[in-house]
């Protein structure tokens, strides 16, 4: 089996030549101190060899909750925001079918809230459940963030009220701190199966534990195989394997070549809309990561080709301080041929008996040319096909190189300094206990 693939090529020329392997010495070192556990934010290095630490008896455990929330639910609301969900999403949209009411094997609904404080979402996500067969994933380390936790209050009480609260109880699962927090007293409190989100482990970094396995196994997708994925690329990304065939280290090192070069702004396109949400994860895992101590490359997305319609002149004319990473899967999953029509009004008959997908290929090979002709380096990162165990390869691949990257930056990869600063203005407003001091110093400012 072949593992994801990156080229470089129409990155590198854009460089001084020797620039990505002048910074093969720092991406080692950067590597090395991830191994070794001495880079900034180490005690959040969990995620480094957690593919290989994934035994089959945790698997089958994950599974066969699953099936008891499968065999007891029409719908199962996961909650969580950032990377409680994100990753999660982004694996279930990416291997779903396009259209949500043809579902693999009857499984459940997969609906995701907690993400959000707006009152018609949560008010409209009520109303859809009503008399349905529910079942909650609650995940939050702390339980007290404030998107997740209002939302978990209003399903357990709506759960409750229409099944009972005893069959309520074995619906409702808690991915939450090993002995801490709200969410830890709750689950213990009512009886919830529960699992842990390790305290080494960040959010952004967390699809390969069971606050993104126990989401996937429950759409009816194989963790087993996204987990195998995940150990090849560890493999693959190894810190012993040379730099110039490590997909991971060449990775981080064209990206922070392009950041001394100027280029500011990286965007995700893809050619397969099913890959949407796997940018949005990319967004946080790399936005979160690097965008600290006035530093870091700012992480965009396009879905192509809907978004050249939109998106495509600023990108092909804009300011020059973009480059480009596609993520293109070589064989769809399904075939349709382009069809012939008698009196060709459109003048497309040239392309009827194609595979659509080739038409597809050929946009995206015409559009990176144009791209590259119009001063964006570009990045591609061939998939095989858009299957779990490449998807598991994927996660793994952008997390390690993530830490690389952000190592060779000069930041700490695995803290979030700046998503507190809202929070704190925002209890203020609210009136929080404790935040009297922070209520007058804002409304001196407004």
């Amino acid at each position: 089996m072949k593992n994801i693939t990156l080229d470089i090529t129409k990155a590198a020329c854009f460089l001084p030549a020797g620039a990505i392997e002048a910074l093969e010495p720092e991406v080692k070192k950067a590597q090395q101190s991830l191994e070794d556990g001495t880079c900034p934010g180490n005690d959040f290095l969990g995620w480094l060899h957690l593919p290989s630490s994934i035994t089959p008896d945790f698997i089958s455990d994950i599974e066969a909750t699953a099936q008891t929330l499968r065999s007891e639910c029409d719908a199962i609301v996961v909650a969580g925001i950032g990377g409680s969900y994100l990753g999660a999403k982004a694996v279930i949209e990416a291997l779903s079918n396009s259209f949500g009411w043809l579902r693999r094997d009857n499984a459940p609904t997969i609906l995701f809230a907690g993400n959000n404080i707006g009152e018609d979402y949560l008010s409209e996500l009520t109303e859809l459940l009503r008399d349905k067969r529910f079942g909650i994933i609650n995940i939050s380390k702390s339980g007290t963030t404030t998107e997740t936790a209002l939302t978990f209050r209003l399903l357990k009480k709506q759960c409750e009220e229409q099944r009972g609260k005893e069959e309520a109880r074995k619906v409702i699962v808690a991915v939450t701190d090993a002995v801490k927090g709200a969410a830890r007293t709750c689950a213990d409190k009512e009886g919830y199966k529960s699992y842990v989100i390790p305290d080494n482990v960040g959010g952004r970094f967390s699809v390969l534990t069971p606050v993104g396995l126990l989401p996937i196994a429950c759409a009816g997708f194989d963790i087993k195989a996204l987990v195998t994925g995940a150990q090849q690329m560890e493999q693959a990304c190894g810190k012993d394997v040379p730099f110039a065939d490590n997909p991971a280290a060449q990775y981080a090192a064209v990206r922070n070549a392009l950041y001394q070069q100027g280029k500011k702004i990286e965007i995700m396109v893809n050619y397969q809309p099913k890959l949407h949400y796997v940018a949005e994860w990319w967004k946080q895992l790399y936005g979160e990561s690097e965008g600290k101590d006035k530093k870091g490359i700012f992480p965009a997305s396009v879905d192509f080709t809907t978004d050249l319609h939109s998106m495509g002149q600023w990108i092909q004319d804009g300011e020059r301080t973009i480059f480009e990473t596609v993520i293109s899967i070589e064989q769809p999953n399904r075939s349709l041929l382009f069809p012939a029509d008698d009196e060709n009004l459109d003048g497309l008959n040239f392309l009827a008996g194609k595979r659509i997908d080739e038409v597809n290929k050929m946009a995206e090979l015409g559009t990176r040319l144009a791209h590259v002709d119009g001063g964006v380096p570009n990045i591609r990162l061939s998939v095989p096909v858009l299957n779990e165990q490449y998807i598991g390869q994927m996660i793994y691949f952008f997390e390690i190189a993530c830490g690389i990257s952000g190592n060779v930056l000069g930041v700490n990869p695995f803290n979030q300094p700046g998503v507190e600063a809202y929070k704190k203005n925002m209890f203020a407003l609210l009136g929080k206990p404790g935040y009297e001091a922070e209520t007058e110093a804002i409304k001196a400012r407004i």
